[in-house]
C-alpha cells in the first residue's frame, strides 16, 4: 500500500510508492493526486468532482450530470445531462450542439449560423437569412421580402422583387 498518516486536523493522508497520494478530510472530501500526469481529482461529500489537469484544464462535474470544462485558452464548455453542449470562446463566439444533432454558432458580429442535416442557415443582424442546401442550392431572403435562389452551379433561378 504505502505510508498512512493522520494530520492534526483529522485528515488521513496515504502516500503510495508510485508517488500518488490520497487525502480524506474529516468532512469526507477526498483528494487524489496522480503523480505521473500531475492531475488532482477532488471528490466532495456532495458528490461533486473537480479535476485539475497539469495543462491548466479544469473540469467541474455536478452530481446532476452537468460538466463544466475550463480550458487554458479561456474557452468554457458546459455539457448537460440531456446531451447538449455549449462552448463560449474568449472572443465571445458561442457554439451549441443540440440533442437533435444540429449546431448553432453565434458570432460576436451578431450573425447566427445554424447547421442541420437539411441545410446551413446564416441569419444576419439586418434580418437577411441565407440558406445553403446539401445539393448546393443557395437561397437568400431579404428583410424587404425579396427572395433570390441560385442553383448548385451558382446560376440565378429566382429573383423576386416585392
Amino acid at each position: 500500500m504505502g505510508r498512512r498518516d493522520t494530520l492534526s486536523d483529522g485528515t488521513v493522508r496515504i502516500c503510495y510508492h508510485n508517488g500518488d497520494w490520497k487525502e480524506v478530510g474529516p468532512q469526507g472530501d477526498t483528494v487524489y493526486f496522480y503523480a505521473e500526469s500531475g492531475t488532482r481529482h477532488t471528490t466532495y461529500r456532495s458528490g461533486a468532482e473537480l479535476v485539475e489537469f497539469s495543462s491548466g484544464q479544469i473540469e467541474h462535474r455536478d452530481p446532476d450530470g452537468t460538466t463544466e470544462i475550463r480550458y487554458p485558452c479561456g474557452a468554457v464548455t458546459v455539457l448537460t445531462p440531456g446531451g447538449e453542449e455549449q462552448t463560449v470562446y474568449r472572443d465571445g463566439t458561442r457554439r451549441r450542439h443540440l440533442r437533435d444533432g444540429s449546431r448553432e454558432i453565434l458570432l460576436p458580429s451578431g450573425k447566427l449560423e445554424v447547421h442541420t442535416e437539411r441545410y446551413k442557415k446564416l441569419v444576419c443582424p439586418d434580418g437577411t437569412v441565407k440558406f445553403l442546401y446539401p445539393d448546393g442550392r443557395q437561397e437568400t431572403r431579404y428583410p424587404s421580402g425579396r427572395i433570390r435562389i441560385k442553383d448548385a452551379d451558382g446560376r440565378l433561378v429566382v429573383d423576386t422583387q416585392p
